[in-house]
């Protein structure tokens, strides 16, 4: 029997999702059914099973082989696609017998990752991934790569087909490595310029479709491209905008994680987890209506612990319009939010995101009461700039006197910048809060300190008496005299 050739490619699929008992994390059906309208096929059948393990020869055993193969005859399908991670031998053993493309589910979602790439890095570690998926794949389905030249002198050690397209691969792979290298570098210095003009850095996070998208726009006033659907977000996006009482801040949309992910894309797309992990605070959005809101935390979080992530988080429940979930904060210490109930689609709860943020970059907010100069020009403009101010009046002398709701320590920090002195535009129990707490051995070298100082004052006042001379006192020249 001829050895068949590879199959075109079609649209036309059957799913197949098995139930494996010694899997102990199995796949959704429903989530493989979205990724499957994500890639842009036509959904044939879905034919499902169980069994105790994964056969070795085609992971579903042969009775359940030989049933897809008499439906991809009898629905003229072009790709069986599997909700599972199947060997090289497995997909060639699965060709053979079906005489049509298999894909499983790795391959998929590098496919719908190769749909969505668009930028330059995108395509670049969409193609690495790929072609690290490929290289163990290379002997499927292929005779000719096993061949080599023979005949009259051509007889020789030779390098067969498959030698040369490994070879290949391996200098395309070599090739982009290098590319994204240089990728990388332009992130670092972005990144470090970023640090340099203390610009603080909010990266959103969150298993895909969870609305990471939805809320970016929400919160740049932007209209980024956002759909129901996996995936639909591949490069990462950031703006710059700012952020009430933290100021100018960098917000970055990264791509959205989802169960298993394949470990080509986890290392290829390490350059973009980057932004991840140099910022200052990761928004966690989670899909709260999702019946699998648990399974896709825990997804997220073995995404983020593989990139080594120690980055503060902030979880943020979207879609409370459907759960009827008041938007709310839940504090996990005083003054520490843990986590934001918000609907980005309905606009509800974002003055909460907003003041949790703000806590979590800056710390504890506190009502000051500031009587500002006639000459603090500058300062009045970066508090109205920080969106900070809650009231404004003026008093008795035409002084303005502004209401303002921030942490302290970022009120100290504009204050010692502007050289005001916060006893004098603050009334005394709101300056004391700017003053900071000592700890014992402090006050005690403090009060040594004082105490040393007033001692050499007293010792100068010996030395150097205050006295004026007396009018009538002889000038030198008559005493010698």
């Amino acid at each position: 029997m001829d050895y068949f050739g590879r199959h075109e490619g079609g649209e036309r699929a059957i799913l197949v999702h098995l139930e494996v008992r010694q899997i102990a994390d199995p796949d959704d059906l429903e989530e493989f059914k979205l990724l499957v309208d994500s890639a842009g096929a036509q959904q044939l059948a879905v034919i499902t099973g169980s069994r105790q393990k994964p056969d070795a020869k085609y992971f579903i055993g042969s009775g359940k082989a030989q049933e897809i193969a008499e439906q991809v005859q009898a629905l003229e399908a072009d790709i069986v696609i599997f909700n599972h991670s199947l060997t090289p031998s497995q997909e060639r053993n699965l060709e053979t017998l079906l005489q049509c493309r298999v894909l499983d589910r790795t391959g998929l979602i590098l496919d719908i990752f190769a749909q969505r790439a668009r930028t330059y890095e995108g395509k670049l570690q969409v193609e690495l991934a790929q072609l690290n998926h490929l290289a163990t794949r290379l002997v499927r389905g292929w005779t000719h790569l096993e061949r080599q030249k023979g005949g009259i002198g051509l007889r020789g050690p030779g390098e067969t087909q498959l030698e040369t397209d490994r070879r290949l691969l391996q200098i395309r792979v070599s090739q982009l490595k290098a590319r994204l290298d240089k990728v990388k570098q332009t992130r670092a210095q972005g990144r470090a310029k970023r640090q340099k003009s203390d610009v603080l850095t909010i990266s959103l996070v969150g298993y895909t479709n969870a609305g990471k998208s939805s809320l970016f726009n929400r919160l740049v006033d932007e209209d980024i491209y956002a759909a129901d659907q996996l995936f639909a977000t591949l490069d990462p996006t950031l703006r710059r905008m700012d952020w009430q009482g933290v100021g100018r801040v960098v917000l970055v949309d990264t791509v959205g994680f989802v169960r298993h992910l394949p470990h080509e894309l986890v290392e290829s797309f390490h350059a973009t987890l980057e932004e991840t992990l140099e910022a200052d605070l990761l928004l966690h959005v989670i899909d709260s209506s999702s019946p699998d809101m648990h399974e896709q935390i825990k997804a997220v979080k073995e995404v983020l612990s593989e990139i080594d992530n120690h980055v503060p988080v902030l979880n943020v429940y979207n879609k409370i319009d459907i759960t009827g979930e008041p938007a709310q904060i839940n504090y996990s210490g005083p003054g520490v939010p843990s986590r934001v109930y918000v609907s980005a689609k309905a606009d509800l709860g974002m003055s909460m995101l907003h003041t949790a943020v703000q806590q979590l970059l800056t710390g504890k907010l506190n009502t000051f009461e500031i009587t500002l100069p006639f000459n603090a020009g500058n300062l009045k403009n970066e508090l109205y700039r920080l969106d900070v101010v809650e009231q404004e009046s003026y008093d008795e002398q035409g002084h303005e006197v502004l209401t303002l709701r921030l942490p302290s320590d970022k009120l100290q920090q504009l204050l010692g910048q502007a050289n005001i002195d916060p006893l004098s535009v603050l009334p005394k129990d709101q300056a004391e809060l700017l003053i900071p707490t000592l700890e014992p051995f402090e006050k005690q070298l403090k009060a040594d300190q004082e105490a040393k100082a007033a001692l050499l004052d007293l010792e100068a006042d010996f030395e150097a008496p205050d006295f004026e001379p007396a009018a009538d006192w002889p000038e030198d020249d008559d005493i010698l005299r």
